[in-house]
């Protein structure tokens, strides 16, 4: 029998065996010290008016109760749907407003009033005159639109609720003059949901005539007509134009399924993108067919500027396109012209070509023939506009991960880009960072200048071997040289926000320490002065007096590797000796042996804990060794995973080395665990390695033949290198793992490969040979967790599990502790 039917044999078998010991348990709370810092309040998120006069704080809340969470959502086309509000099933919502002036010490700080009893904020904007900000307040039967008036502080209703918000994108955009504004709106007269007919019109066909299509593991995708009629349903919509000042709305332009909108700089014209039939059943609704045009101010056809049909056989691998245009945006620096790229090399990054993407723009108003402006030897990587014939471009490539930065004129695009960066992204000590911005007579973000528009300003996190030093540089528009102006100086970590005063030289930024809370300061570049300005409180005193330390080390192969260790407050190593440890990490893959040993964290960072984040454990006495190197490299024409099992051996085995090294861990009770692709890492090193005394693995993929189109950075598909599929998935050695082996996963996971049934089946197989192993699946969750019921838990079924398998390893009868359902 071949290795193939053997295989496939083998996963037949497994897919027959039938799961046992259900252990019917309610939630659990794990031990005080950890459910405080899960709970812990959370620093306000902040928004600054686009004339840096006003900050606005917006209150987070804790995690949400599994009732919220359990609520009835549908799974169509990519998107997940609450039907009863018409929007996101799984938003992040804020629960309260304050306003603020930004500058002046201790400045008086204003609730907004007005606000619902019933608060769940989204989509948050300033207005572009910086009088009121705009959000959206979902209730149990809809989403409203609301505005707050920032002289005022008062809140005021705009709509009832009928804002459909079920597409990504904000569901409104602002024209130029901030008093005007369009919405998407459910349509009015759209009749019942459509019910599903309990006789089948008939089968559900999907048919292919020879072309190659091979697309990755998405999930919610359309299954069959009543998945169709209830896209439909949910996602078309009438655009609304409303007057701010008088509140009155009225109709703009036909109904449909609207994908993007957005008024020109100048106000006069709305490009309006529309998804349209047929739709697809493999790839979501971003890939399906869609056309693009131009109305005017009032909501008349100007221009029918294409229709694309759907990118169901985008070629294979990293940098592959769908053919067409793409990109389809209004020019910031000018009043009204759309620019956009076609891919010139089919779309494909294995077919030879000079020119990769070609960028052409369309002028108001919009009579005039298309116009090619330049071409791009890489792929289109994005353009940023500025005044006075000036741009950068940038294009990249994901094979040798190539990025080339240019300026140039479009004034003149015969003269073609001049370069001004070509290098390797990996390498972030080289990273020049990005230029700063600022708005100009549109409303609209362009480059900002100095010294007369010669000069230009960068802002970077200044990755080094001491750490991350994030920088402001100038940068010479003709020299094309830069000059450093400030970086951040130990011991603290302060990182420039933005440049909201070329000329003064005043910069905003978010300043922190090991064990000071990030706040805003207002930092003179010229002065060297700095005032604080806001005074959040540390949500996570109970941590005061943690040690952390940047560790940095090598594996065999001579690569650089680094790591965050955090130690109890108060441990001693003389007196305690060396502890049980917790290691966490996710692998990445690059290119470069010396961008892979590159630095990539700060030392002085403040420790931000959240509900998946191990340092928790710090509180239960345990070492942590948190996002320690796994680098996984393959220079040149080799591909990184053809060494992936040999590579993760020999970083883990490095940190543990090190760790015992240093005398803070003890080797025989360290624990390995991940999330995602770093559950995928901490199946693989207890299938392959006999370093840790148990694993934690949430939300994973174990059986690579179940996303056989491809992976993370795998480019390859199975047939092509089953070898590879095989050694890297730890389905096909559960028979190798011997360490108890905890797997935790969302039962509605919907993230790209990690289906909730690679869980089912990987714990299936362990089971199948003996191992010690548990399977905890989370009602309603999905790839990241949201319930607060469900986080508990998690972190309950973790903490018990590394006292039982960690901590006291040596002990073998131990039962889990809990509590009564």
């Amino acid at each position: 029998m071949t290795r193939k039917k053997i295989t496939f044999a083998f996963l037949f078998l497994i897919s027959t065996i039938m799961l046992q010991a259900q252990q019917d348990l309610s939630y659990q709370t794990p031990p005080k010290a950890i459910a405080d810092l899960i709970d812990a309040p959370l620093t306000p998120s902040t928004r600054i008016s686009p004339d840096y006069s006003m900050m606005l704080w917006l209150d987070r809340p804790s995690l949400p109760g599994i009732e919220e969470v359990g609520q009835e959502e549908l799974r169509l086309a990519g998107i997940r749907i609450n039907p009863k509000t018409n929007g996101s099933s799984r938003a992040y919502y804020y629960n309260g407003m304050t306003l603020r002036a930004m500058q002046g010490v201790r400045a008086p700080e204003r609730k907004v009033q007005g606000l619902p009893a019933e608060l769940c904020i989204e989509n948050v904007s300033w207005s572009p005159d910086n009088k009121r900000v705009l959000f959206t307040n979902t209730l149990e039967n809809g989403i409203e639109l609301w505005t707050v008036d920032a002289a005022t502080a008062q809140a005021k209703k705009l709509t009832k609720a009928i804002i459909n918000d079920a597409m990504s994108g904000s569901p409104y955009r602002f024209f130029r003059d901030g008093k005007t504004i369009l919405y998407k709106s459910n349509l009015a007269n759209r009749g019942p949901v459509p019910i599903e007919n309990a006789k089948p019109f008939g089968p559900t066909i999907q048919n292919n005539e020879g072309d190659a299509a091979p697309v990755r593991t998405y999930q919610d995708l359309l299954k069959n007509k009543h998945d169709e009629a209830l896209f439909t349903y949910y996602t078309s919509s009438q655009l609304m134009k409303m007057d701010l000042e008088t509140g009155k709305s009225i109709a703009f332009s036909t109904p449909g399924i609207i994908g993007t909108f957005s008024p020109s700089p100048d106000g006069e014209y709305v490009m309006v993108s529309r998804v349209k039939t047929p739709f697809s059943y493999i790839v979501p609704y971003s890939r399906f067919p869609f056309s693009v045009s131009i109305l005017s101010k009032v909501g008349k056809i100007v221009k029918e500027v294409t229709e694309i049909p759907a990118a169901e056989n985008i070629p294979k691998g990293f940098g592959a396109t769908r053919e067409g245009a793409r990109s389809f945006t209004w020019r910031s620096d000018q009043p009204a012209m759309l620019y956009w790229v076609e891919a010139q090399d089919g779309g494909d990054p294995k077919q030879e070509a000079e020119i990769r993407d070609r960028l052409f723009v369309l002028k108001a108003p919009f009579t005039g023939k298309t116009m090619p402006v330049i071409d791009f030897k890489l792929r289109y990587g994005g353009v940023t506009w500025g005044n006075d014939g000036l741009a950068i471009a940038d294009e990249w490539w994901w094979q040798n991960r190539q990025i080339i930065t240019s300026q140039w004129n479009p004034a003149n695009p015969k003269s073609g880009k001049n370069v001004i960066w070509d290098r390797s992204w990996e390498d972030t000590y080289n990273d020049p960072g990005g230029f700063e911005m600022t708005r100009n007579e549109f409303g609209r973000s362009i480059l900002m200048t100095t010294d007369e528009g010669k000069s230009l300003f960068l802002t970077g996190t200044g990755a080094s071997p001491e750490g991350n030093r994030p920088f402001v540089d100038k940068y010479n528009i003709e020299t094309r040289a830069t000059t450093r102006l400030w970086r951040s100086e130990a011991p603290f970590y302060e990182r420039p926000l933005s440049i909201f005063d070329a000329e003064q030289g005043l910069i905003l930024t978010v300043k922190e320490s090991n064990e000071v809370q990030p706040n805003f300061y207002v930092r003179n570049l010229k002065t060297g002065d700095s005032q604080q300005i806001t005074y959040f409180p540390n949500p996570y005193e109970a941590l005061k007096g943690l040690q952390k330390e940047l560790v940095q080390y090598k594996r065999d192969d001579g690569v650089e590797l680094t790591g965050t260790l955090y130690l109890p407050p108060n441990y001693d190593k003389e007196k305690d000796g060396p502890l049980p440890c917790f290691m966490w990490a996710y692998p990445r893959e690059f290119k470069s042996k010396k961008a892979a040993g590159q630095v990539k964290d700060s030392p002085y960072e403040f420790t931000r804990v959240w509900w998946g984040s191990p340092i928790l454990w710090v509180t239960q006495g345990y070492a942590v060794f948190d996002d320690f190197g796994m680098p996984i490299i393959g220079e040149g024409k080799e591909e990184p995973n053809e060494t992936f099992v040999k590579q993760l051996t020999s970083g883990a085995e490095a940190a543990i080395n090190e760790l015992a090294r240093m005398g803070v861990v003890d080797p025989k009770r360290v624990g390995v665990g991940g999330h995602s692709y770093g559950a995928f890492m901490t199946a693989n090193l207890l299938a392959h390695t006999d370093l840790f005394a148990a694993g934690i693995a949430r939300s994973g993929a174990y059986n690579r033949t179940l996303t056989p189109f491809g992976f993370q950075s795998e480019e390859r598909t199975f047939w092509e290198a089953p070898e590879t599929y095989f050694k890297m998935s730890p389905f096909m050695h559960a028979d190798n793992i011997k360490e108890p082996l905890l797997l935790i996963h969302g039962e509605a996971d919907n993230n790209s490969g990690t289906y909730p049934m690679q869980t089912e089946r990987f714990y299936a197989a362990l089971k199948g040979h003996g191992a010690t192993c548990r399977m905890v699946m989370l009602p309603h969750e999905s790839h990241g967790y949201r319930a607060k019921e469900s986080v508990m838990h998690m972190a309950w079924e973790m903490d018990t599990w590394l006292d039982k398998y960690v901590k006291n390893a040596e002990v073998k009868e131990k039962k889990m502790e809990v509590k009564k359902p």
